[in-house]
């Protein structure tokens, strides 16, 4: 794992939580995107080398939809930049770590992503990206 790569933050309404985030961070939201499979709406903030990823529910079955229903609105996931996300999954697995999905699927911000089960990260959803080439 190579840095931190965005801070992911559940949130119930988008249009509220961007202004919020554009007074607090002093900067533009500079992409929002729907990710269909995993029912969920974002916006990304840059400031310095820091991303937050603001996430919203598109469907009332969505993991971020259960995550606001279970515990309100806060961070939901600590994303982390790899260089090989399959290296990285099976060195994971190695480890005994428990990955939510068995290979990497597309996600926001042209990136591949994986997560890993927090249960076995101290309470913590973890996510692995690797960024698109090409």
């Amino acid at each position: 794992m190579n840095r931190i790569e965005h801070i992911g933050i559940a949130v119930k309404d988008m249009d509220v939580s961007c202004s919020l985030y554009e007074r607090l961070l002093g900067t533009s939201c500079y992409k929002k995107e729907e990710v269909r499979s995993e029912g969920v709406n974002t916006a990304f903030f840059k400031t310095g080398v820091n991303k937050i990823e603001l996430l919203t529910a598109t469907t009332p079955d969505s993991p971020i939809a259960k995550f606001l229903e279970k515990k309100g609105e806060g961070i939901h996931h600590i994303a982390f930049d790899v260089d090989d996300i399959v290296a990285e999954m099976a060195r994971l697995k190695a480890e005994g770590f428990v990955l939510l999905n068995e290979e990497p699927k597309l996600g926001a911000d042209n990136k591949l992503v994986c997560f890993v089960h927090p249960k076995g990260t101290n309470g913590v959803l973890l996510e692995l990206c690797q960024e698109l080439k090409g």
